[in-house]
């Protein structure tokens, strides 16, 4: 049979139309001897390779044998099933990959937002328990800073004068800081702080405003508000705690396929995650 043909399997009732060489991934598998086998382990029905195991299941096989790739829901919790079913259909790096169900879990993830009010100005630290989150926050917030003439809390707009990004301050890899508003510099000089946080491309001054937008960003990003609380009655210190399940990163298998070979492969991670 050649490469470029189209094969059509019947599991469990369920259809599923591929490509021959999607199936000879793994030589030594089933699936792939099944293509060669002229007695055919699984039964020829009207052009279509009947196989009566569980087809929901198999969705996720045939999406590992066109990637390469383990990435489950993260709602899925069949991993024993799956497993047993990899290892009937003789796709071994995928059973044994499975049985490591602490790669493939999603994790649940924590973030901390403590926002505070001081006369004109709003300060704000984020905590979160994933470095990369955190790091890819960061790289949606920029703060700007300029001289403004009186110009105070309520000015909408930033003066015509050219503004000045500002790093963020990192105290850790699982936090950032910054801070919004005015502050009274001499005269009739203020130095006003705007913060814009992407892809909103409004630069706020307002702390509760940017609070506003901070949560919502984070909110659309699949993270859900737990809890909210006063942290420091004193200077009133708010915190808000969100959570989500965050998939984990995609493994890869790698296939070494030379000549005699048993289709031996191994696997490695399609990304570093940071921050465990």
């Amino acid at each position: 049979m050649s490469s470029r043909e189209v094969v059509v399997l019947s599991v469990g009732g369920t259809r599923f139309v591929t490509r021959a060489s999607t199936l000879q991934q793994f030589p030594e598998s089933r699936l792939a001897r099944m293509l060669n086998d002229d007695g055919r382990e699984f039964k020829l029905v009207n052009g279509e390779f009947f196989v009566d195991r569980d087809g929901a299941l198999f969705s996720y096989i045939m999406d590992f044998l066109r990637t390469l790739q383990v990435s489950l829901p993260t709602d899925f919790s069949d991993y024993q099933r799956l497993q047993r079913e990899a290892e009937f259909y003789g796709l071994y790096p995928l059973a044994n990959l499975l049985s490591q169900e602490h790669l493939l879990k999603p994790r649940l993830e924590i973030l901390e937002v403590h926002f505070s009010l001081q006369e004109m100005q709003a300060f704000f630290r984020i905590f979160g328990s994933c470095s990369t989150t955190i790091e890819a926050l960061a790289e949606q917030i920029t703060v700007f800073t300029g001289q403004q003439s009186g110009q105070g809390w309520n000015s909408p707009f930033p003066s015509q004068k050219p503004l000045v990004p500002l790093p963020l301050e990192r105290p850790s890899h699982h936090d950032m800081v910054f801070l919004c508003g005015t502050e009274y510099s001499a005269g009739d000089q203020f130095v006003a702080r705007y913060v814009s946080i992407k892809p909103d491309n409004r630069k706020l001054i307002n702390g509760t405003n940017v609070l506003g937008l901070l949560l919502d960003t984070l909110l659309k990003d699949g993270f859900r508000l737990i809890s909210t609380r006063t942290v420091v009655s004193e200077e009133k210190v708010e915190c808000y705690t969100l959570e989500r399940m965050k998939r984990a990163a995609g493994l890869t298998i790698m296939v070494n396929q030379t000549s005699g070979s048993s289709g031996a492969a191994q696997a490695r991670r399609s990304q570093v995650q940071k921050g465990k």
